[in-house]
This record gives structure tokens, sequence and C-alpha cells, in this order.
């Protein structure tokens, strides 16, 4: 079972270069500004204050290491796709956040996440493309799963993956999630786990 005996913030960086050596396997998290990412963080770590959360989206413009249990790293990637940043600061941060995904060996796994209850939208399903044109390993969390019925939750998550599956053959492992009741912290924790084992 996955557990997170401690966790520590290590270096935020601007540049591939700045990140930490080293060949620890790394866990990043991306989704789209306000999805709830530095909730999740927080969340699954049972640290409050580890990752800021914010009222503002889109206030991570910068790559964040955590350091858990002394083995893993998680990684806090920039969010995209926040209509109110310039031009200029827009396309520096998906730079940052290509340059990472894409060149970046020590990356295991990204986690995608998606608010639960929108429809799919234009740019996570371009953003989900993109990563399977180049390979990245992925896998989807649905956050916010505690602002739906319970009976809606799966019936939602499942039409997301419907929809994948007219351009997927094979779908990414999916988990829901909920920062305030801590849905999904086992499993989520448990498939990183898995994984390390495999390294």
């Amino acid at each position: 079972m996955g557990e997170i005996k401690s966790a520590e913030f290590t270096v935020s960086s601007f540049r591939l270069d700045q990140c930490p050596e080293g060949q620890r396997p790394e866990y990043a998290f991306i989704g789209r500004s306000n999805v709830g990412k530095s909730s999740l963080i927080n969340m699954l770590t049972g640290r409050k204050g580890l990752a800021k959360t914010s009222a503002t989206p889109g206030k991570t413009l910068l790559i964040n290491h955590f350091l858990i249990n002394n083995s893993w790293y998680l990684v806090d990637l920039p969010g995209y796709g926040y209509a109110k940043r310039s031009k200029k600061t827009q396309e520096k941060l998906e730079g940052i956040i290509s340059d990472y995904i894409l060149g970046r060996e020590q990356l295991t796994c990204l986690f995608l996440l998606i608010d639960l209850r929108h429809e799919a939208q234009k740019i996570d399903l371009e953003f989900i493309e993109w990563l399977g044109e180049n390979g990245i390993p992925f896998a989807i969390v649905f956050t916010k799963g505690d602002k739906l019925a319970k009976t809606k939750v799966q019936a939602q998550a499942d039409a997301y993956m419907r929809h994948l599956l007219e351009q997927w053959e094979e779908l990414p492992p999916y988990f829901v999630t909920s920062s305030e009741t801590r849905l999904g912290r086992e499993e989520l924790l448990d498939y990183i786990e898995q994984i390390n084992r495999t390294l």
C-alpha cells in the first residue's frame, strides 16, 4: 500500500537544467488553471500548505519538486490555458511545460487533472493527443468528485473515457478524486507504489 511518510519541498525551477539531479522517479501533476491541483497535492501528501493554493488561478509559473519518502519526486507543473495571461507568458509557460515533459528522463508518469463536472474540453483533448503523439506515459485524474451526486460520478467519468475511445485504441488509467473527502487517495498512491516497484 502506497503511503506518504515524508514530503518536503526541494526546488522551484523555470528551466529543465535547474531540476534536481539523480535518477529518482518523478510523477508530475498538470491540468488547466483552477482544476484543483494544489489541493490534490496537499491531500495526497497529507500536508495542508505543501503546494500553495490560491484564489487566483494560474499562480504556479515554475516546476516545483517535492521529495516524497526520500525515494521519489512529486512534481507540480504550471497549469495551462489560463486566459488572463499575456500571450508572452503563456508561450513561455508552454515552453517550460513541453521542455519538462519531452526532455525529462526521470518523468515516470504524468497525471493529467480534469474537473469531473465538465464535459470534455478541447484544450484538454488536444493536450491528451499531444501526450499520445509523443509517447508520454500518463493517467487521468478526475478532480472535484465530491461536487457531483454519487450516482453521477462514475457515469461522468465513463462518458469522458468513451469520448477518448473515439481517438484511442487503448485508454489510459484513470482515477476519481476529491481533495475534500480524500476520495481516490489510496488508489493513486498505490498506483505510484506499483510503478516504483517495477523500476
